[in-house]
């Protein structure tokens, strides 16, 4: 059964005309699904029992079942969750100094094929309804209720690509922008693509403010065809010129994400050709400790290491952060708490 979730306000309202209601009631169903967080239809205390029975045969609310909590020893949350055909997905949230920021993940299973991934450990079975991101959310939000704080950050990193997902993606994005949803502001909400070149251009035209990240990893085509297979569609020049138009757009600064793979893109030689690759753009770059995955046989860059390449970075004028690693003690690497409830089952 379809999650409620899934619709927007703007989808919602036209369903109530449709059911023969009036339009406002949307507005009342979304103050109770976003702000009361019911879990119930009956909770919907000023809308009538007909139009409560109604939705209830048509609808679940919460599709979500929690198969496995994981916490880390710096906080770092991770859900695995059952939908209600079986399929398991993973939600993660960590903690920063700016607030809590939650990872959700758009598709059941991934065909990037990205080598170091472990997303890709299982195939793509199916696309995420903007319903199943959604819920995601709210009940992450329902566990920060119980200590009266709120989710300040939403990043569209898990497992999945969201841009093979593209419109249900930006239904979700929709919907937890929205005043009357979960209200988080535009400049709070991001998505990262391994690089689908024509969705970026299309999210550079959507016209709101969100943040778009870039999973690169390589600095040059050889290597990238090598850790992502993508590459092979969409080159370095391909990609970086959608970037640019992308940013004339939008007028939005791109973040690059770059895990460091000891050994493999994290010398000397390899931040040199990222600050090649990426000057004069509205850019930087994030430098992100790998959580290894057993499968992929890479191996974390340490703390002096990554610091060297950061150094490097900034030496040419390139801005660069280095993430703080999180859920080390726990399966915190996209997919890996999933991928490991599969081998067991």
């Amino acid at each position: 059964m379809e999650t409620i979730y899934s619709y927007s306000l703007e989808s919602l309202e036209n369903l109530m005309l449709e059911m023969g209601e009036k339009k406002f009631r949307a507005k009342q169903i979304f103050m109770w699904l976003y702000r009361k967080r019911v879990t119930s239809f009956e909770e919907m205390t000023d809308i009538k029992v007909e139009l409560q029975n109604k939705l209830k045969e048509r609808f679940v609310i919460d599709p979500l079942t929690v198969r496995e909590k994981q916490v880390s020893k710096d906080g770092t949350t991770k859900l695995l969750f059952e939908l209600q055909d079986g399929s398991l997905i993973e939600t993660v949230m960590m903690i920063y100094e700016f607030g809590k920021s939650v990872c959700v993940t758009s598709q059941v299973g991934c065909n990037m094929g990205c080598t170091f991934c472990a997303s890709g450990l299982l195939k793509k079975k199916r696309d995420l309804s903007s319903g199943e991101m959604v819920a995601q959310i709210v009940y992450i939000q329902r566990m920060l209720d119980e200590v009266n704080e709120r989710v300040a950050n939403v990043v569209i990193m898990g497992t999945g690509e969201p841009f093979d997902n593209y419109d249900n993606v930006m239904e979700f994005l929709k919907t937890i922008n929205d005043d009357l949803g979960i209200a988080i502001g535009a400049r709070h909400l991001t998505v990262s693509t391994s690089g689908i070149v024509p969705r970026i251009i299309d999210f550079g035209k959507c016209g709101i403010q969100y943040n778009l990240a870039i999973s690169l990893h390589a600095p040059n085509d050889e290597l990238r065809n090598e850790l992502m297979p993508i590459n092979k569609a969409y080159p370095l020049k391909t990609l970086m010129a959608a970037l640019r138009e992308y940013s004339e757009n939008s007028n939005r600064r791109i973040t690059f994400e770059y895990i460091l793979l000891k050994g493999k893109n994290d010398s000397p030689a390899h931040a040199e050709e990222l600050a090649k690759l990426i000057r004069g753009m509205n850019a930087y770059v994030n430098l992100i400790p790998y959580n290894v995955v057993d499968e992929h046989g890479y191996k974390q860059v340490d703390r002096n290491g990554a610091m060297a390449f950061y150094n490097e970075l900034m030496n040419r004028g390139i801005r660069a952060t280095l993430r703080k690693e999180h859920g080390s003690d726990i399966d915190a690497a996209c997919g890996q708490l999933r991928a490991k409830h599969a081998r067991k089952e």
